[in-house]
Parts: structure tokens; C-alpha cells; sequence
């Protein structure tokens, strides 16, 4: 255990000065989007072999552990009466892909670098009824709630990894379990991310060179009485994220032998649009703390009538800080004689931004749950009541040194109920849940999973984030009575397979009423009304020997494009070839390639943290291309990729977000190494 404590502080120390880092872990449950309403689309690969790595077991003396003698489970299971255990993924599929925006399938979009504000691409419905903050760009970052691995292990269990992503982008993740007894696990998780400016900074020197800085600690416990009626699992969460704000890259010039100037659009090594003024001073900068305490513990009286409580506390802050406001409005572009402006028009004597947002949050779920059998087939129940008490207190400045505060505190009371019938073939379930806000809104969702078709529907009103309803700085002021917002999302999965040849058509609807968007002044405003959105899409995954073909391609098309921005067509794909070298190196090569069309993505304000309206710039219209090769030996998997390896074939570069451009071509390497002893 020593030494791997020293690795993880080598590691750390890596890190910390810049040249290694970590994010939080594989896509979970809870995690990233994998796909149409929520759910887990094709796999771009399933060639990787099961690379359990089981060694031959000395039967008179040794018992060497690996993957089948280190199990987990996930909340979700437990809640739902699956008695399902996961072994840790030793394959080599998607290894390669290190950064959030990867691992989403490209179905979330950041600014460009590992760190910066993240947002869903498509429209999403809210996971949950009830009011929240507000902030959200940065929560990806953090482990999910519902993706914490419950560990039995049979030995200490350690994975560890490492991406030295490229251009200054590093990852570390150090997880370890370990069973006090047979029936009681503890462990931990740890990441820790940093990645650097790539434009607008004074050299290798520059103090303030990073630009996103990233901590992350889950603690985790689970315990099971003797007789298996009791169980606890039981969590703390916490993430720190820093991220010092550049508004984007000012576009150049350049001058040609003749004098004439050239614009250079592409500007990758150009001055930001927001800046402190002094080099040796931190310019503007966001802060987002979160402190999470989860447990879920159950007692089961019979198989068919079942306890369960489940607890959260929350408590989030999240900063923004510009000590040059008055500097920031008055940025001349080399190319122009006009200022470009950052923030909305202000008057007064404000040259400082300062805005803290505090949101503290006690929730309990009392319930009872159960399950029966007949004749090969089952039925699930829940019942529950769930209590929500917070309160978000912000505080922002009048002028440089003179500061205002408020708060908003509520009581929030909902009953649901859920039941699920599973066919006797185990591969067919019906599913169907009702929640209802005592004074407010509602959800009601049912679905229905078979080995042919996945189809569902799901109906709720919920209320404006806090955030929509009331904010107030020296930039922004609004009091809202916005309506309770509603989504009506109908989907449907058909999953076709023929020899080596895998399809999956699909369909979303959505039906958007009273919907809350960011105008072009970055202020929230509410549709009168509703409006649709559909998107179709196909998953495909075709084997032939060796090689590999696979991907999704999504059309959309809706009858709003002014209040909701979304790329018409999408399309991911990977061409893959997979061989054995030497008899122990397993190697898979290939290309993944992304596109979005053109569309006029929104831009982002750092005051509130909100994406909002924009028509200046349109983004994207630009294939991505990454090559890369995965590799195993034994248990330890490792990657190197070419990233971004297309640029300068048709374009210099392309921009992900208003002035934000894709990252530069650049080269990434990776290591994964499971310990199980």
C-alpha cells in the first residue's frame, strides 16, 4: 500500500507542474449522455477481446487475484432490486479517448480546451424535479453522483492513470478499494486535472499560464450485515475547479513582403478579448467548490416489502471575479478601429466584477419497495416521499468596495411512485414512474426495453433554475415570474443485427413549452407557447474480419432555430483495425472522425455561467480527425494519439464556440495500470 501511495504523490507532483493530469474516470451511469434519451448508444467498438488478464493459479501455494476477484455495484441496481456485480473494464475500447467531450461521444461541447465550460449539444429535459441553482458548465467535471463504484474485492484493488493529453492538457486519476472484512469495502478516488492557455500569455514564465486547474476526491463506503437484510452505501464528493477566463482569441493580421495586411482569422497564438492588464496580475477567473454527502441505506423486512432512506447534503459555491471590468469593454482588435466590448453596456462608477453564489441544499427520500416473482417473470415497486430544503444565497459588489447580498430559501415536498415488469426472458421490461410536486410540477416517464425495440415516453413541468428567476450584479438585473417549464419527449431504439452487421435507427421528439433561453444580452427569457424538435439518427457497427466500421450520424430539425441552437447534421466515425503482435501486445489502430454543420453556437458569459444567444459567428462546419492506437499487455492498457491530425489539410483550424478555435494538432499518450494485489 506504501508504494502506492508513492506513486500516486509522483503522480500528483507530475500534475501539478503541468505535465500530468486526470479527469474523472470513464463515462458512468449518471455521467455523460450515451445516446438518445439518455440512453447508452452502439458501442464504436466491441473488438477489444475480454482481456480479463487471469493467470494460472499455483493451486498448492497461491491465489492470484484479477478482475473476477474484483467486483462493484452501482446505486442504481441496488434501488432497483438488480442483483447486478460489473468487473472493471480491461478492454482496450476507447482507451484513446481522454477528455470529457470524448467520452460524451462528442455529445457535449466545451470551449476548446480541457476544463473550460461544457454544455450538452442537443436539447436535453432536466433529470430531476424541483428548482436548481443554475450552474452547471462546470459539474461534468465532477464524479457523478450516481456513477460512484460500490466495491467486494478480494484483495486491494488500484487503478491508476495517466494522459499526457498534448498541448498542455494532463490527466491523472489514482482509485483504490479495499474490504475491511468480507462484507464491509472502503476506497477513494482521486483526479486531478490542469490544462494551459493556448493563446494570450507572456511565454513559459507567465505566472498565470494555466488555465483550468482541477481537484477531485470521492471517499466511499458500502456495508452488508450477515443475513444480507441491511445495506449501506454511503459517499462524500468533492470538487474544486478554477478556470481563469480569456472571452476567446482576437483575430490578427499579418504583413506581406508588399505591405498588404492579411487578417488572420485562426488566430491560435492571439490575444484574449479579456485580460488583467499587468502580467504579473491574475486576470479575470471563475471558482466552483462543490461538497456533496450521499447515502442510500435499505432493510429488507420480505423480498416483496423493503425500507430505504436516501440522504443528500449540498453545498456549492461558485465565484467571478474581473478587477479590469472598464479595460475589458474597450479591447481594439488589431484588425479594427472599433473596441469589441465583452460585457453588456454598464453605468457608473463600476470597474470591478464580483459575484459569489452559495447553494446549500438538504434532500431526504423516505420509501418502501419490493419485488415479486411468478412463473419466471417479476414486478417491482416503489413508493417514496421526498423532501427538498435550500437555500442559494449570492452576494455581488455596488461598486469596487461596497457589496449587496440575497437569498432565496425553500421547502420543497414530492410523492412518487415506480413499478417495472420484467418478461420471463429476461431481456423485455416494462417500466413506468410518477412523480408529482406538492404546489408545482410533475414527471411522468414510461418505458419499454426488448431485445428488437427501445421506446419511451416522458411528460414534466418543472420549475425555472433559481438562477432564471433572480440574479443581480453590477452587469445583470433581473426578477423573473417565469412558468413552470414543460417537456413532452417521445423516443424510440430499433436494434437490427445481421451477421457481422449491426443498425440502430432512431427517433427523438420533443415538445418544448414555456421554454427559458439566454437572449443576445445574455438574459433569460421565456417562449409563450411551444414549439418541436425531432431527431433522428442511425448507429451502425459493421465487423469484417479484423476491421472495424462504426459510428452515429443524427438529423435535426425544428421549428424554432431562434431560440434554441442546435447543428442539423452530426456525425461520428471510426475506422479501426485490431492485430496480436509478438503474442502478448494487443494493438488496436485507427481514425476516429467528428463533424458537426455549421451553426451559430451559443456564445458564453462568465458572470453567471450561462450560454446564451449570439449571431455574430457561426462555428463548426469542419471535420475532426484524430488517429490513435490502443495497446494491452496483460492487465495495463495503454494509448498514443494524434490529435486534431487534419489541421491544415483544407483549413488552418475552425472555432468550437464563438471565438474559441478547436485545439491544434498535437500528440497524447496514456497509461491505465490495474494492481489487484
Amino acid at each position: 500500500m506504501n508504494r502506492r501511495l508513492l506513486l500516486l504523490f509522483l503522480l500528483i507532483g507530475l500534475v501539478s507542474t503541468g505535465r500530468a493530469q486526470q479527469f474523472p474516470g470513464s463515462t458512468q451511469p449518471g455521467g455523460f449522455p450515451g445516446g438518445f434519451g439518455g440512453r447508452q448508444t452502439m458501442p464504436t467498438s466491441t473488438t477489444g477481446g475480454t482481456g480479463t488478464g487471469t493467470s494460472i493459479i499455483d493451486d498448492s501455494t497461491k491465489v492470484i487475484y484479477g478482475p473476477k476477484s474484483t467486483r462493484y455495484v452501482l446505486e442504481d441496481d441496488i434501488f432497483n432490486n438488480r442483483k447486478k456485480l460489473y468487473t472493471v473494464d480491461t478492454t482496450m475500447d476507447n482507451v484513446h479517448r481522454f477528455t470529457y467531450v470524448q467520452r460524451s461521444q462528442n455529445l457535449y461541447q466545451d470551449l476548446g480546451a480541457l476544463g473550460t465550460p461544457i454544455r450538452p449539444v442537443f436539447v436535453q429535459e432536466p433529470t430531476q424535479l424541483g428548482a436548481q441553482s443554475g450552474y452547471y458548465v462546470f459539474e461534468p467535471y465532477a464524479y457523478p453522483t450516481m456513477g460512484v463504484k460500490y466495491f467486494n474485492t478480494k484483495s486491494p484493488f488500484t487503478d491508476m492513470y495517466v494522459a499526457l493529453g498534448g498541448n498542455d492538457q494532463n490527466i491523472l486519476r489514482f482509485d483504490m478499494a479495499q474490504n475491511i472484512n468480507s462484507r464491509w469495502n472502503v476506497g477513494f478516488n482521486v483526479q486531478r486535472f490542469t490544462s494551459q492557455k493556448q493563446f494570450g500569455t507572456s511565454g513559459t514564465n507567465d505566472p498565470y499560464k494555466l488555465l483550468a486547474q482541477n481537484w477531485a476526491v470521492v471517499l466511499h463506503t458500502n456495508y452488508t450485515s450477515k443475513n444480507e437484510k441491511y445495506t449501506l452505501l454511503a459517499h462524500f464528493n468533492n470538487m474544486n475547479h478554477s478556470l481563469d477566463e480569456q472571452g476567446g482569441v482576437l483575430p490578427g493580421q499579418t504583413i506581406t513582403a508588399d505591405g498588404n495586411r492579411i487578417p488572420i482569422i485562426y488566430n491560435y497564438t492571439g490575444d484574449p478579448r479579456l485580460r488583467s492588464g499587468v502580467g504579473s496580475v491574475q486576470g479575470p477567473h471563475g471558482w466552483e467548490i462543490r461538497n456533496d454527502y450521499h447515502a442510500y441505506h435499505q432493510f429488507v423486512l420480505d423480498k416483496g416489502f423493503q425500507l430505504y432512506h436516501r440522504f443528500d447534503y449540498k453545498s456549492h459555491r461558485n465565484f467571478y471575479q474581473d478587477d479590469t471590468l472598464r479595460l475589458n469593454q474597450s479591447i481594439t482588435p488589431i484588425t479594427s478601429t472599433e473596441p469589441l466590448p465583452f460585457y453588456p453596456t454598464f453605468t457608473g462608477d463600476t470597474s470591478r466584477i464580483f459575484q459569489l453564489a452559495r447553494f446549500r441544499l438538504l434532500e431526504n427520500q423516505f420509501g418502501i419497495k419490493g419485488i415479486a416473482q411468478f412463473k419466471g417473470s417479476s414486478f417491482n415497486y416503489r413508493t417514496y416521499l421526498r423532501v427538498r430544503n435550500y437555500r442559494q444565497f449570492t452576494r455581488y459588489n455596488e461598486t469596487r468596495n461596497s457589496f449587496n447580498e440575497y437569498a432565496t430559501p425553500r421547502l420543497e415536498t414530492f410523492l412518487g411512485g415506480w413499478m417495472g415488469y420484467y418478461f420471463p426472458d429476461s431481456l423485455s421490461q416494462v417500466t413506468a414512474e410518477l412523480e408529482y410536486q406538492v404546489g408545482g410540477g410533475y414527471r411522468l416517464q414510461g418505458q419499454l426495453d426488448s431485445k428488437l425495440l427501445t421506446a419511451g415516453y416522458s411528460s414534466m413541468f418543472v420549475n425555472p433554475t433559481l438562477l432564471q428567476e433572480r440574479f443581480q450584479s453590477p452587469l445583470f438585473f433581473w426578477r423573473n415570474n417565469f412558468s413552470l417549464r414543460g417537456y413532452n419527449h417521445a423516443f424510440g431504439k430499433l436494434n437490427l443485427r445481421y451477421k457481422n452487421i449491426r443498425l440502430e435507427p432512431m427517433l427523438d421528439y420533443y415538445l418544448l413549452s414555456n421554454y427559458i433561453y439566454f437572449d443576445e444580452k445574455a438574459a433569460p427569457q421565456q417562449v409563450d407557447g411551444s414549439f418541436s424538435v425531432l431527431r433522428t439518427g442511425l448507429g451502425y457497427h459493421l465487423q469484417v474480419g479484423k476491421f472495424l466500421l462504426a459510428g452515429q450520424g443524427y438529423y435535426t430539425v425544428q421549428s424554432r432555430t431562434d431560440v434554441l441552437r442546435t447543428p442539423p447534421f452530426f456525425m461520428n466515425a471510426r475506422l479501426q483495425y485490431e492485430f496480436l503482435y509478438a503474442k502478448v501486445l494487443y494493438i488496436q489502430a485507427g481514425i476516429d472522425l467528428h463533424y458537426k454543420s455549421s451553426y451559430y453556437a451559443d456564445a458564453y458569459m462568465p458572470v453567471t455561467q450561462q450560454f446564451y444567444l449570439q449571431n455574430r459567428q457561426a462555428v463548426e462546419g469542419a471535420v475532426l480527425a484524430d488517429v490513435y492506437a490502443n495497446l494491452r499487455v496483460n492487465r495495463t492498457r495503454l494509448f498514443v494519439k494524434l490529435t486534431h491530425a487534419n489541421q491544415g489539410v483544407f483549413q488552418p483550424g475552425y472555432f468550437v464556440a464563438p471565438d474559441f478555435l478547436q485545439m491544434r494538432r498535437g500528440f497524447a499518450f496514456g497509461v491505465d495500470w490495474y494492481l489487484f494485489d
